[in-house]
């Protein structure tokens, strides 16, 4: 008999998956790589055709027929789980000694490498197996890379969007933003009511404390007016002293005529800056979208232009809902329809 320990280290260097057998198919030997493969069982003992069930060729029944089929190509899988499909070849030894099979995973190499586990130190170093992992390897690394890629640019696109429909200074919607909500809602059909908000005597406040003072101004009146709206509601500021806020759903007047008034009352509160007190006020006009309505974006903003000025006129730090009678007065008189000359 051939030295089984010489053999064994030879075969396990060339063939890590190969199995000697007996004259009566009792595995004498097995590699490192099959040893792995089944790490909670003892190889070395076994019968070979209990351990494997062999596919190819069908007319193989007993260990004595595969070993009168040398060089033949077989095709076998474990008979536990996992059912592992492999392919080997078998040598015979000399002097009906037994044999050796050589056997290797085909093209179930992927699912064996994922299965147990196995690197390249698995297979002989000259397996092109070897190269398909690296393959593997270089196409999960290349795929991680891109999916981190794409949630870069992902993360860099929606901030750009973010940053587009942004106000820097307050950090509410901007104009543009604005224009989106609205035109969203108009095509929607569904109920909103749009406030038209104008800080009063924010100029004063510009041209005797200076712009930080100005801007302080400006960003506390945002964080007031955000403090007033729910979640789903919408805050732009659309100019320089300008607010607009749309309110989803809303159109109780019993529900905003509340919401006005305490903006109002917030906002007169005194601001203080460098220990000064910056002192302001608010006009509000709104106009209600009660359902679907044939008027552009711009009609309604005009409209709630009209109550805004209709409460500048009134005396400032207030508020009024629009109506036809609004309309009609700026019908009448041209230059009553605008806060700048109010303001």
């Amino acid at each position: 008999m051939i030295e089984l320990d010489k053999l064994g280290e030879f075969l396990d260097r060339l063939c890590p998956m190969s199995v000697v057998l007996d004259g009566t198919g009792h595995i004498l030997h097995a590699g490192p790589t099959l040893r792995k493969l089944r790490s909670d069982q003892t190889l070395v003992g076994q019968r070979f055709l209990e351990l494997v069930e062999l596919n190819r060729p069908r007319a193989i029944r007993n260990i004595q027929d595969l070993l009168a089929r040398p060089d033949s190509p077989l095709q076998l899988q474990f008979r536990d789980e996992p059912r592992t499909a492999l392919k080997g070849v078998l040598s015979p030894l000399p002097k009906g000694q037994g044999a050796v099979i050589n056997l290797s995973f085909g093209i179930s190499v992927l699912d064996a490498v994922r299965d147990f586990d196995l690197t390249s130190t698995d297979f002989p170093a000259t397996d092109l197996t070897i190269e398909l992992l690296y393959l593997v390897e270089a196409k999960s690394a290349a795929m991680e890379a891109s999916r981190k890629l794409n949630q870069r640019l992902q993360g860099a696109k929606i901030a750009a969007e973010e940053q587009a429909f942004t106000d820097t200074l307050t950090g509410l919607k901007n104009r543009r933003a604005m224009d989106h909500v609205l035109s969203r809602k108009i095509e929607a059909g569904t109920p909103f009511s749009l406030m038209h908000l104008d800080l009063d005597f924010f100029k004063a406040v510009n041209d005797t404390m200076g712009h930080a003072a100005g801007d302080h101004v400006l960003q506390e009146a945002a964080r007031i007016m955000v403090s007033q709206i729910r979640g789903k509601d919408t805050v732009a500021r659309v100019g320089g002293d300008e607010f607009v806020l749309i309110f989803d759903g809303l159109c109780d007047k019993a529900q905003l005529g509340p919401i006005a008034e305490r903006l109002i009352a917030k906002l007169e509160k005194p601001i203080l800056f460098n220990g000064q007190s910056c002192r302001i006020s608010a006009s509000i006009g709104t106009v209600l979208v009660v359902g679907p309505t044939g008027s552009k974006a711009a009609q309604l903003l005009h409209d709630a232009d009209l109550a805004l000025y209709s409460a500048k006129r009134d005396g400032r730090a207030c508020h009024r809902f629009f109506s036809e009678d609004m309309a009609q007065m700026s019908l009448a008189d041209p230059t009553n329809g605008g806060v700048a000359d109010v303001a």
